[in-house]
């Protein structure tokens, strides 16, 4: 048994901080770099990435919709050359800082509605897949299982990964449930982390509706920015380690 811890990471802007980074990469194996259109400025960015690669921890493009007021999770409608050329932008403004580190950008995760967006919608899933394509399409793209993007990428020579989330609740159907609901985010250290051990080691959580979803993921994500973040990652850390799990970057 084989996981990938990731968190999304970088995600203050000038002088405002969000979430602990240096706590955190002390403990995942894979860091999802905000790429300055959700969150994230250039020395944020350098910072990262160089805290990254001092630790040895695998560097992600966390590309966005262009919404900083927002944190990228509002649903936008962008057209799809903007698009594919907007996470082409982000793409290359992480790596470029990324290599001048040490390191380099090993594969892309779109964030917040992007994410749930590419999930569902073909034609937003192809201007990310485009993008990716154009820049190296050797990059692995994170998504979740069932997502339109697999069959996408698939069809353009570009590999996808399967996440799931521990600290995120789950609908009937697969996908996250949304933020809008009061129990989208759990918090309980003890409970996030049995949740991904079942995920790890049996392939299942429980949905919010009382059925079990298959989620048969290579990489296990707690976010970034819940105050309660580092405690989360920790137990979860530990108790994969605790159930035999070996702890790998998958890319």
């Amino acid at each position: 048994m084989v996981i990938d811890l990731n968190a999304d990471l970088g995600e203050g802007f000038g002088v405002w901080r969000l979430g602990d980074d240096e706590a955190l990469l002390d403990v995942v194996t894979s860091a999802n770099i905000a790429c300055g259109f959700h969150a994230g400025d250039p020395l944020t960015i350098r910072r990262t990435c160089a805290a990254a690669v001092d630790r040895g921890v695998t560097i992600g493009a966390q590309v966005s919709y262009r919404d900083l007021v927002g944190f990228g999770r509002r649903e936008m409608d962008v057209e799809p050359e903007e698009l594919c050329a907007e996470v082409l932008y982000q793409l290359g403004a992480v790596d470029g800082i990324a290599r001048a580190m040490g390191g380099a950008v090993s594969y892309v995760k779109p964030h917040g509605a992007l994410y749930n967006r590419i999930c569902r919608d073909p034609e937003q899933a192809e201007a990310v897949v485009a993008a990716v394509a154009d820049y190296d399409r050797a990059l692995p793209v994170l998504t979740l299982s069932g997502s339109v993007v697999h069959e996408i990428a698939a069809r353009e020579g570009v590999t996808t990964v399967v996440e799931a989330f521990a600290d995120r609740a789950y609908t009937g159907a697969g996908t996250l449930l949304s933020r809008r609901f009061p129990d989208a985010v759990l918090h309980d250290p003890g409970t996030v982390a049995a949740r991904a051990v079942r995920m790890a080691t049996e392939r299942l959580v429980d949905a919010v509706d009382g059925t079990r979803v298959t989620v048969d993921a290579r990489s296990i994500c707690v976010h970034g920015d819940t105050p309660d973040a580092v405690a989360l990652a920790r137990a979860v850390r530990e108790g994969l380690i605790a159930a035999g799990v070996t702890l790998k970057a998958f890319a």
